[in-house]
């Protein structure tokens, strides 16, 4: 289907409002964005729950999706009006008709991991046949392998795990750091999630690579692994590491390893402090602010 594009600049007062109003007036979908994306100006964003964040960059730039037959200025006219504002610069395109799939797909290339180690789209042919190739398409679940978080994650497991181990992935998303592990050598894999998607997801995801792995919600977790694991992965975020400390930390046998990910540098030093009672732990490695911890459980 043809669409028309409609893109114009909003200070970050006025951004949401004229998001709001741009689908109230009969938009298809607004996109708000740094004007200053992919250069050296650009300004990262990040939220953890509980932490008071700026809600939007200085200049937030709006790409507005219309229908073929509306009128962008007169949409964005009637926008103005609603919000007391008015009309700003803009232009406007033709967005032609393709196949949006293949256009989605195009996005999404082969991830190498560590030099044994890859995210490979279904789509996709292996770079190198003789690594692990890890098969996995983005989809509803988070963890396709692209965000530093989850590098930092695959990367520990692949110089570190040893064959053999039990491992547990918290928080499990798509099921792609359990599903390395299995790959990578691992005994039994167990992964949780809230979301039953996640798990669904993970399930699918493990099936697809030939891992036999068991993904369960959280109040199913003790029935599924009443024992300890040798390694326990969690990928989340600092606040929720936090408040988690003390159940991860049962779950994790005497002289068995915890890795943390999901954490921004500055944060670091809290979540080292709140597993500082059960574990020697401190940072493992750094990917363009985040980092992972590394700690070994102690006998308490």
């Amino acid at each position: 289907m043809t669409c028309v594009a409609l893109r114009f600049d909003a200070d970050a007062a006025s951004a949401d409002a004229w998001a709001d109003a741009m689908l109230d007036a009969g938009a298809l979908s607004v996109d708000v964005a740094d004007p200053a994306a992919g250069t050296a100006a650009e300004t990262p964003l990040y939220g953890e729950p509980g932490v008071t964040a700026a809600a939007r960059w200085p200049v937030s730039r709006l790409t507005v999706l219309l229908g073929a037959d509306a009128d962008p200025v007169s949409l964005l006219a009637t926008a103005a009006t609603s919000i007391g504002a008015q009309v700003p610069p803009h232009e406007t395109w033709t967005v032609p008709e393709q196949d949006w799939v293949r256009a989605t797909q195009a996005q999404f290339a082969p991830i190498q991991v560590t030099d044994r180690l890859w995210i490979v789209p279904s789509w996709c042919e292996p770079v190198d046949a003789s690594a692990v190739n890890l098969a996995l398409d983005p989809g509803l679940a988070f963890g396709t392998g692209s965000h530093p978080t989850t590098r930092l994650c695959l990367r520990w497991l692949a110089h570190e795990l040893r064959r053999g181990e039990t491992v547990l992935d918290y928080g499990c998303g798509s099921g792609i750091l359990a599903v390395a592990a299995g790959r990578l050598g691992a005994r039994r894999v167990v992964g949780t999630d809230v979301d039953p998607q996640a798990t669904a997801t993970s399930i699918a995801n493990a099936r697809t690579n030939a891992v036999i792995a068991t993904f369960v919600l959280p109040e199913g977790l003790a029935a599924a692994a009443p024992d300890p694991f040798d390694v326990v992965v969690a990928n989340i975020l600092a606040n929720p590491l936090v408040l988690l400390a003390p159940a991860l930390a049962a779950r994790v046998r005497e002289g068995g390893r915890i890795v943390l990910s999901g954490i921004l540098a500055p944060h670091a030093h809290e979540v080292v402090a709140a597993y500082a009672p059960w574990f020697n732990i401190d940072v493992w490695d750094e990917d363009d602010g985040w980092v992972a911890l590394c700690g070994i459980r102690r006998r308490v």
